[in-house]
C-alpha cells in the first residue's frame, strides 16, 4: 500500500509552499518524533502518537498508541475507521490530516497547520464579554460617541452658554472639561494656569492673542516693528506661506507674534530659547533686505559675526555717547584719573605700600582686581567701587586732627569739601609729622594726611586740593566752574553693549587679565573690553561641535530690547556729583 503525503506550510509572506512525498508500507506512524512517517513538530503531540494502518474493506484505521487521542471529523477519539474514498480528517494538536483517496491512487494525506484561538472554543465562549455585550463595533461606537460628548460637546455648550470673562491669572474658567484639552505641562512661568485655559485661550478654536499675552508682559517691547521683521525675513517658500494661512484661519497672527517663538505645553521647567537658525532667518544677509541698518550680518557666533561695539563718553564733561567697534582707536573720556599697570605692577610702590598696608585691608602683596572690584550678590557683574573700601586705605581724605578724632573731606561734594576746608580751624598748626613721609601711612588714624597748611591759607588749600598734584586733582580731572576751581564730574558707565550681555559668575574659573589687559593700560582713557577673537578661544557657533563652549545667539542676546543707561531705582549722574565712586551712605 502507498501513502502520498503533502504537506503545505505558508511563508511569511503568506506564499503556499507544497511539498510531497510517497510511503510505502501499510502503517504509517505519527508523532513529535523526527523518525515518524508523518511527523509533527507540536507539543501537544506526543513522541510516537498514533498509527494508520489498513482496515476491512478497503478502509483505514487510526488508533492512538499513547495515552492522547486524536479528533475525527472534530470528534475526540481514540481509535477511528473510515473509508479514505469518502474523506476524513483527523487532528493531532494545531495540525489537521485531510485523508482522501481517488479510485486506485495512493492515499493522499494533506497536512496543514491552523492557529487555534481560544477564544474560539466552546468552552471559552460561554465565558467571553460578546456572549453580555454589545458587538466590537457596537462597543467602538458608543465609546466615540461618548469621548466626543465629554471632551468636544460639553466644553464647547459650555464655552458658548458661559458668562464673558476678562482673562485673570488668579480666577477659574468658565469652560467645563476644558483642562482635558491640555497637550502638556506648562512652563515654570506659567504654572499658576494650569487650571484657567481660558486665561489664554480667549476663544474657542482661535490661536493666542498677542493682546492677551500683552495684559500681563504689558512692558515687554518689540524686537522690531512687524513690517520691518518682514521686511528683514525675506519672503516666504511656498510651503511656508501654505502653513501660515491654515494657522491664519485658526485666528494665528502671523509671523512675529508671540506664539511664533513662545511655544507653551512644552512640560514644566523654563521655556528653551530660540535657537540659532531662528535668529540667522533675518541677521544672515540682512544689508540686502534691510539697507538702513547699522546692524552687521550675523548667522553664526564662530564664522559669521561682527566685531563687538561699544558705547562709550568720548567727549570729557558731556553725557553724550557714541558707539564704536572695538576695532576702532577708542578712546574713553569718563573724567577719572586711573592707570591700572601702575596700581597692579607688583614691584611697583603701590605694591609696597598694599604689602605694608597687608591683611588689615586684605590686601597681598600686592594689589589684585578683587581688592577693588567687587561682584554682585548673583556674580553676573561687579558693584560700583566704592572710595572708603578700595581707595582711601592709601589715598587718604583726612585733613584735620582735633583732639583724638580726625577730620576727613566729604567724598564726591565739591561744596561741602570747600566749606570743611574753609571752616577748619584758624589757629596756628602744629604739623602732625616731619621728614621724610613713608608709604603705607596715609590711611585714616594712621601718622599721615593732608596737611592743608596754616588757616589763613586756607582758601589756597583749596586751589591746591583741586589741582592736578592736589588730593582732588590725583584722581579726578580739574577744570573751573564760574571762575572757581572744581574737578570734572564723572561719567562711569555700568555697561557697554547695547544689544548683549555677558555674565562673569560663568567666567570666574578665568583671570581677570586674560580678557580685560589692565595690567599694560597706563591710561583710564583705555577700554578694557575684550574684543570677538578672544571670546572665540572658547565660543564658537551653536553648531560647532568641537568648541569648549557652543553658543546660540540668545546665550549674550535677547530678543526683547531691554533699555540701558541707569538702572531703575538709581539717580543719574548729575554734574554736581564727583564721581560714581562715592562714600557709602551713612
Amino acid at each position: 500500500m502507498a501513502y502520498l503525503i503533502r504537506t503545505i506550510d505558508f511563508t511569511s509572506a503568506g506564499r503556499e509552499i507544497v511539498r510531497d512525498r510517497e510511503v510505502d508500507g501499510d502503517t504509517l506512524t505519527i508523532g513529535r518524533a523526527s523518525e515518524s512517517d508523518i511527523h509533527l513538530p507540536d507539543l501537544a503531540v506526543e513522541q510516537n502518537h498514533a498509527r494508520i494502518e489498513p482496515g476491512p474493506g478497503g478502509q483505514l484505521k487510526a488508533e492512538a498508541v499513547g495515552t492522547l487521542g486524536f479528533t475525527h471529523d472534530g470528534r475526540n477519539r481514540t481509535s477511528a475507521t473510515f473509508n479514505p474514498r469518502e474523506g476524513a480528517e483527523l487532528g493531532f494538536g494545531t495540525y489537521r490530516l485531510a485523508i482522501s483517496q481517488d479510485g486506485d491512487e495512493p492515499v493522499l494525506i494533506v497536512i496543514t497547520q491552523v492557529e487555534e484561538k481560544a477564544e474560539d472554543t466552546d468552552v471559552v465562549k460561554g465565558f467571553a464579554l460578546a456572549s453580555a455585550l454589545p458587538s466590537k463595533r457596537a462597543m467602538a461606537w458608543i465609546g466615540m460617541i461618548a469621548v466626543l460628548v465629554a471632551f468636544l460637546a460639553i466644553p464647547i455648550y459650555t464655552n458658548l452658554t458661559r458668562e464673558r470673562v476678562e482673562p485673570d491669572y488668579d480666577a477659574q474658567g468658565a469652560t467645563k472639561m476644558d483642562a482635558s484639552w491640555s497637550t502638556g505641562a506648562l512652563s515654570l512661568a506659567h504654572h499658576g494656569l494650569e487650571d484657567n485655559c481660558e486665561a489664554c485661550h480667549v476663544d474657542a478654536f482661535v490661536s493666542v492673542r498677542d493682546e492677551t499675552c500683552l495684559t500681563c508682559h504689558e512692558e515687554i517691547g518689540d524686537h522690531a516693528p512687524i513690517p520691518r521683521q518682514l521686511t528683514g525675513r525675506g519672503p516666504m517658500s511656498a510651503g511656508d506661506q501654505f502653513l501660515w494661512a491654515v494657522a491664519e484661519t485658526f485666528g494665528k497672527e502671523g509671523p512675529g507674534n508671540c506664539t511664533t517663538c513662545h511655544t507653551e505645553h512644552e512640560g514644566e521647567g523654563r521655556m528653551e530659547p530660540p535657537a540659532q537658525r531662528f535668529c540667522a532667518e533675518c541677521h544672515d544677509g540682512m544689508d540686502l533686505r534691510l539697507t538702513d541698518t547699522e546692524l552687521g550680518n550675523a548667522a553664526d557666533f564662530g564664522l559669521d559675526h561682527p566685531q563687538f561695539k561699544a558705547v562709550f563718553y568720548p567727549n570729557l564733561g558731556s553725557d553724550e555717547t557714541q558707539r564704536l567697534s572695538l576695532d576702532d582707536n577708542i578712546v574713553e573720556q569718563h573724567g577719572l584719573i586711573f592707570p591700572h599697570d601702575l596700581h597692579m605692577d607688583p614691584r611697583g610702590g603701590v605694591a609696597r605700600m598694599a604689602g605694608n598696608i597687608g591683611a588689615k585691608r586684605g590686601y597681598g602683596e600686592a594689589l589684585v582686581c578683587a581688592d577693588c572690584h567687587e561682584p554682585t550678590a548673583d556674580e553676573v557683574g561687579f558693584k560700583p567701587v566704592e572710595m572708603e573700601e578700595a581707595c582711601e586705605a592709601c589715598h587718604s581724605l583726612v585733613y584735620d586732627k582735633v583732639g583724638n578724632t580726625f577730620r576727613t573731606l566729604r567724598h564726591g561734594d565739591v561744596d561741602q569739601m570747600r566749606a570743611d576746608l574753609a571752616a577748619m580751624d584758624r589757629a596756628p598748626r602744629r604739623p602732625i609729622t616731619t621728614g621724610r613721609s613713608r608709604p603705607g601711612e596715609y590711611a585714616q588714624g594712621r601718622r599721615y594726611y593732608q596737611d592743608f597748611g596754616r588757616p589763613m591759607r586756607n582758601y589756597i588749600a583749596i586751589n591746591q586740593a583741586l589741582a592736578p598734584k592736589g588730593v582732588c586733582g590725583e584722581c579726578h580731572i580739574p577744570t573751573s566752574t564760574g571762575g572757581r576751581a572744581d574737578v570734572m564730574p564723572v561719567n562711569l558707565r555700568d555697561n557697554y553693549f547695547m544689544h548683549g550681555w555677558f555674565d562673569h559668575e560663568a567666567h570666574k574659573q578665568e583671570d581677570c587679565t586674560s580678557c580685560h589687559a589692565a595690567d599694560t593700560s597706563s591710561t583710564s582713557q583705555d577700554l578694557l573690553l575684550p574684543k570677538i577673537s578672544g571670546c572665540r578661544d572658547c565660543h564658537e557657533g551653536e553648531y560647532a561641535t568641537k568648541a569648549e563652549v557652543p553658543s546660540s545667539c540668545a546665550m549674550c542676546h535677547a530678543y526683547h530690547p531691554r533699555p540701558m543707561g541707569v538702572p531703575p531705582g538709581e539717580k543719574p549722574a548729575s554734574d554736581r556729583q564727583v564721581a560714581l565712586i562715592s562714600r557709602r551712605a551713612e
